[in-house]
């Protein structure tokens, strides 16, 4: 079991990350992988799932410990795999997961990446008396009180979730209405939250 990995990124991709660790590079995928330091910057410390399945052994990442263990609750609920729950750390941050299931917010889950009213039924049953000390428990986030704010017909579907999101991880209000301006016009109607916040951080990354 590799628990975590520490070195310098190689490159990203928009679903990876590529971390040299000693002169071998592993691929590590990521909810957001724009979140780590540009190429060769600094030092990082990636916490690590290693999911073994017949044909694969892939290695799944965060930036914190408790984004692991919440990745490692979810995967055990029924219907969520590791790809669905890495669309569940992108498309909304872990403390409004977390309220949503506490809060038994079946609207705002059905709104995350490959989550149905069933599967949202399932994480709150599953999930709701399991999350003590991964934060968001009391707090109820501002992208799961007005899911309202996502049927805006001036923009498109997702993006006042996926920017909720990306300020929760510290980018500014000024920095996403800059990024906005340039991404609007290249998106897809059916762009997903976790697609609009890998594009939104791609931008954001090359500054």
């Amino acid at each position: 079991m590799i628990d975590f990995l520490r070195g310098q990124v190689a490159y990203v991709e928009t679903e990876y990350v590529v971390l040299d660790v000693q002169g071998v590079g592993y691929r590590v995928f990521c909810p957001n992988p724009y979140v780590f330091p540009a190429k060769g910057q600094d030092t990082i410390t990636v916490f690590t799932h290693h999911h073994v399945r017949e044909d694969a052994q892939l290695l799944f990442g965060f930036p914190t410990r408790e984004e692991l263990r919440l990745f490692r609750k979810l995967i055990e609920v029924s219907g969520i795999g590791p790809r669905v729950a890495l669309g569940i750390l992108s498309g909304g941050n872990p403390d409004g997961v977390i309220a949503a299931i506490h809060n038994e917010n079946i609207a705002f889950l059905t709104k995350l990446p490959g989550i149905g009213k069933k599967t949202a039924q399932r994480m709150i049953l599953d999930l709701k008396d399991k999350l003590e000390g991964l934060g968001g428990a009391t707090l109820f986030n501002p992208i799961s009180a007005d899911v309202s704010e996502l049927d805006d017909v001036n923009v498109t579907p997702g993006w006042p979730e996926a920017r909720e999101a990306l300020k929760a991880l510290g980018y500014t209000d000024t920095e996403l209405d800059r990024v906005w301006a340039k991404l609007k016009d290249q998106l897809k109607p059916d762009d997903e939250v976790d697609t609009l916040m890998k594009k939104a951080l791609k931008l954001l990354y090359a500054g």
